[in-house]
């Protein structure tokens, strides 16, 4: 999970908006990327767009864009870190440390943190009301990643984070 800092337009805005209030970058093996794309496939004949990820070659890695929620009445994503780690049976425990939106303003948190993410998936296809859409009109799905809770080990500087806009 990428809570780096992010660059900031000459004239004082932030180039990438609502950054870690609404939405951030994850970073996924992009064999976990194929294979979710190949599971929508199956199971809904739906090709899925690349709109929303960066590719990393070199690390062989897809960053995606996770929306969190932040309206009042939706609970906001939860932030674990590891408190003790017991070495004898590898058990391992977490404690809460707020939402992520508050552990984004910790300018201590702001790096990029491996563990584990917990995402719900949706699927938005074009369509009306009125026109069921299906596989075979030639469109492509577009997957969106809502950030549920993360479990961190700690944090990577093995990953370069994405500081600007990236052309998508």
């Amino acid at each position: 999970l990428d809570l780096t800092p992010k660059k900031i337009h000459k004239y004082g805005r932030p180039m990438l908006n609502d950054y870690g209030e609404t939405w951030v970058y994850a970073y996924l093996p992009d064999m976990t990327m194929d294979k979710i794309k190949s599971y929508v496939k199956a199971g809904t004949g739906w090709d899925v767009s690349a709109a929303g990820t960066v590719v990393d070659p070199n690390r062989n890695l897809v960053a995606i864009k996770a929306k969190l929620n932040n309206q009042a009445e939706q609970p906001k994503p939860s932030f674990w870190v590891v408190t003790e780690k017991d070495s004898a049976q590898d058990d391992v425990s977490f404690s809460r440390i707020g939402s992520v939106q508050e552990v984004h303003s910790d300018t201590s948190q702001k790096r990029i943190h491996r563990g584990v993410g917990i995402f719900s998936v949706s699927m938005e296809v074009e369509g009306t009301p009125n026109f069921k859409p299906s596989s075979h009109s030639g469109e492509v799905a577009n997957l969106v990643f809502t950030l549920v809770s993360v479990r961190t080990w700690g944090i990577t500087d093995c990953i370069a984070p994405i500081v600007h806009a990236p052309m998508m």
